[in-house]
């Protein structure tokens, strides 16, 4: 197996002496655009504006930073989907470019970030069904829900991509037009001395607009979506690009003018300690309480849509990496719906398993602990696919650059990697600390994979003394 195959030669994520992946008719533009879409917009939406509201507005120019920041990824990812349109991108990109090791690294951190997250949104589903259903405060009860929403996400990823898509395009729906009401009837609403004060932290500005994009992060995750499942996206080079530009827009917007409808809607003393910011901004519109009863079932669908899109791209991304015997075998089975299966079981299982630890062990326990990890472990394969575009400028073979986008591909590739180099030093000391810890448990199965496959060198010289003079 080499370690930087090329397009022509072999397929990126695919071992040389592996069968060929048959190509199967997956996402279009569409889908592919609501899967960016829901995997960014997810649970996150629906309690954001009350998390940064403790640094008053000057979180608003965190978003537009972040919203900003998330168009360079996505520009990014498109351009490296041109060089290897296949799945597992993020993986696929630095093992390219910087050998095998490299790929590894990116792979375990972003599989590590998926399903921690992925436990997380399936916990989060508990705050709006218990708005709907009363479960007072029954733990064995809470986790049962948050296991189920964890489960029927994972049961449609093994109905095949097809419905996995068409699943994300109505979930999509569902949440996006409600949340775009209102973010847009909201704003006729708006009293301005709701606002509060531009800076509420005691900060700096600077330091407060920091502080508030590391929290707004994990809303932000996602803008790889297209670029992660791009074997399964049909004319991946021209739509994983322009579905994780439109999908990033799309959210941006959706974000932004729901958190300024939101501030403007709810005094800024109420919003603070708000559980449910969007309700609380639906019952200032009305004048009722039914507003609650609707964003939570909106809030539901959302998180199972999210839930649906990230469990696949969990699955994908060691998918890819176990095709170069970079990851378990099992991982490289693929069911009869083009699904990775046994990434999804075990997607499943691990976050069933930190389910159960938060629901036996209460709030403050590892699990909030490694919630907060997802900011790095997110944020690393973001850094080395931008390290990875900023290697083959630098290269500069006619094959992998055109002379008359250099420029332009490299500011955003240099951006990108100060972006995602500036959200790893935001996520704080200990996140940082325990996520390097995170990071390099893996390096013992990568240790024991690459030990295990035959050395090229060795086979080849062998093969010499075989053939004889």
């Amino acid at each position: 197996m080499t370690a930087t195959g090329t397009p022509e030669a072999v397929e990126p994520g695919q071992a040389a002496d592996a069968p060929a992946a048959p190509r199967r008719k997956g996402f279009g533009l569409a889908a592919a655009t609501a899967l960016v879409m829901g995997n960014i917009i997810g649970g996150g939406i629906f309690a954001l504006p009350a998390t940064v509201a403790p640094y008053g507005t000057v979180s608003l120019v965190a978003f537009v930073v972040l919203s900003v920041a998330a168009v360079l990824l996505a520009l990014l990812f498109g351009k490296l989907a041109r060089r290897s349109p296949v799945t597992g991108g993020l993986y696929v990109y630095p093992r390219d470019a910087f050998g095998p090791f490299a790929g590894f690294l990116s792979a375990w951190s972003y599989w590590t970030m998926c399903w921690v997250s992925i436990a997380a949104l399936a916990v989060a589903v508990v705050g709006y069904v218990d708005v709907l259903i009363p479960l007072h405060g029954n733990h064995a009860l809470e986790g049962i829900v948050a296991m189920a929403a964890l489960w029927l996400p994972a049961a449609a990823n093994f109905a095949g991509t097809r419905w996995v898509g068409t699943v994300q395009v109505v979930s999509t729906v569902l949440k996006f037009v409600p949340l775009l009401v209102v973010s847009t009837v909201g704003l006729f609403f708006v009293d301005t001395d709701n606002f509060g004060p531009f800076n509420a932290s005691g900060d700096s500005a600077p330091g407060a607009i920091a502080a508030a994009a590391a929290l707004l992060l994990y809303s932000f995750l996602g803008v790889e979506s297209a670029a992660v499942s791009a074997g399964e996206v049909d004319d991946p080079e021209r739509n994983v690009g322009r579905a994780s530009i439109l999908g990033t827009l799309a959210s941006a917007l959706v974000y932004i003018l729901g958190t300024v409808a939101v501030f403007g809607l709810v005094p800024h003393d109420e919003l603070v300690d708000s559980g449910a910011p969007f309700a609380d901004a639906v019952n200032a519109i009305t004048g009722g309480t039914w507003g609650g009863t609707a964003i939570a079932l909106v809030a539901v669908a959302s998180i199972t849509g999210c839930l649906n899109g990230w469990i696949l791209m969990a699955a994908q991304m060691p998918y890819a990496a176990a095709r170069d015997g970079l990851f378990p075998k099992p991982f490289a089975k693929v069911g009869k719906g083009g699904v990775p299966g046994f990434g999804v079981w075990a997607t499943a299982v691990l976050g069933t398993l930190l389910i159960a630890l938060n629901y036996t062990a209460g709030p403050d326990t590892t699990f909030r602990v490694l919630v907060l990890i997802t900011t790095f472990t997110g944020c690393v394969p973001y850094l080395l696919s931008a390290a990875a575009q900023l290697f083959w400028l630098a290269k500069g073979t006619r094959e992998q650059v055109r002379p008359a986008g250099l420029v332009r591909d490299l500011i955003v590739a240099a951006l990108s990697f100060a972006f995602s180099f500036w959200l790893i030093a935001g996520a704080g000391y200990a996140a940082v600390y325990q996520g390097v810890l995170f990071l390099f448990a893996g390096i013992p199965v990568y240790v024991w994979l690459r030990g295990r496959q035959p050395d090229e060198d060795s086979a080849v010289a062998a093969a010499g003394e075989t053939a004889g003079p």
